[in-house]
């Protein structure tokens, strides 16, 4: 009698199939007979398990319809969500990048604050964005004229001429990187008054008798040359004036008063007689004039016109048969350079 080979357990052989290998968990099993014939179990079924392994392995196993339908779902799941992410990470690198500086921004909103007859100043408005600048260059004709720190917004140009537009704009600077300019602002220093004025230089003078002119035998409206020469480096002081006076020089000091001066000269302003029979007559003539317009040269104020009288008195001088009584004249003065 010939003993059959027992498979070991997890494995059996099947000699009436060509399959091998067939996985089983060693339990025996045998055709079943019925009333009916005789059936089989098919051996390339694999044997049915125990009942306490199939109720343990039932949740974990998915009806063919349930896994066509599941995997389909969870790719679908798993794509959105994947799209979701990689869109996500997009716009955060849009809006945040920090290998990347954010832009920085010229200064805006220059504005003038209160000049003076030397000197402006200006402010100007903080960047909307960004991070603020390291300092503020500001430029004048294209040149950086001075800086401020970062934290400052505001600007004073001092130094300058009086009534004088001046243009200037402004640039932000971070780490050795300078921004757009600014747009150009237009500064303008105070004007300054007529007694802040500097009476100097040469002046061309009109004199004109305008009382006691009927006494006179000579001319009654002439011209003259003056200089005036001021005691002081700048501004307005004291000057003094020299120049020729109806053909006879002369040299006074202007004692100034606001944008006044007055001065006297004394001498012979009008002669006794006319021709070869004249002789002098010391007179003492208050010369008295005030600024009337001023202008800006080479950076300084500067009077560019002016006007006053000048009173003369005479008193009554003989010489010989000769004689001349005691008067007065009055002359209107005006001066221009």
């Amino acid at each position: 009698m010939t003993t059959p080979q027992i498979a070991p357990a997890g494995w059996y052989a099947d000699p009436a199939s060509r399959h091998e290998n067939r996985y089983w968990d060693g339990t025996r099993w045998t055709a079943a007979v019925a009333d009916r014939g005789v059936t089989a179990t098919d051996p390339l079924d694999p044997p049915p398990l125990p009942a306490e392994v199939a109720s343990a392995a039932t949740p974990a196993t998915a009806t063919p319809a349930t896994a066509r339908s599941g995997r389909p779902r969870r790719a679908v799941l798993m794509a959105v969500i994947a799209a979701a992410a990689v869109l996500g990470l997009i716009i955060g690198l849009l809006i945040w990048a920090p290998w990347q500086s954010p832009p920085l921004l010229r200064p805006t909103g220059l504005a003038a604050g209160i000049p003076t007859t030397s000197s402006v100043a200006f402010h100007w408005a903080r960047p909307a964005t960004g991070p603020p600048p390291d300092r503020y260059q500001v430029l004048h004709d294209g040149k950086v004229i001075g800086s401020v720190p970062g934290t400052v917004t505001s600007y004073r140009v001092a130094g300058l001429a009086p009534d004088t537009a001046y243009q200037y704009r402004v640039a932000a600077v971070r780490g050795g990187k300078r921004s757009a300019l600014s747009a150009a602002l237009v500064v303008h220093t105070s004007i300054p008054p007529l007694s802040a004025a500097r009476l100097q230089g040469a002046w061309t003078v009109h004199l004109k008798i305008v009382r006691g002119a009927s006494s006179l035998t000579g001319h009654k409206n002439w011209e003259e040359s003056w200089l005036a020469s001021p005691g002081c480096p700048t501004g307005p002081c004291d000057v003094r004036l020299s120049g020729s006076l109806n053909g006879h020089t002369f040299s006074t000091t202007l004692s100034r008063a606001g944008a006044a001066y007055r001065g006297t000269v004394v001498g012979n302003v009008f002669p006794c007689g006319s021709g070869s029979s004249s002789f002098a007559v010391r007179s003492t003539a208050k010369i008295k004039l005030s600024v009337v317009t001023a202008r800006v040269d080479g950076g300084a104020w500067i009077a560019s016109s002016w006007a006053g009288t000048m009173a003369v008195k005479s008193p009554y001088t003989a010489s010989g048969s000769f004689y001349c009584p005691a008067s007065q004249r009055t002359a209107a003065l005006s001066g221009s350079p």
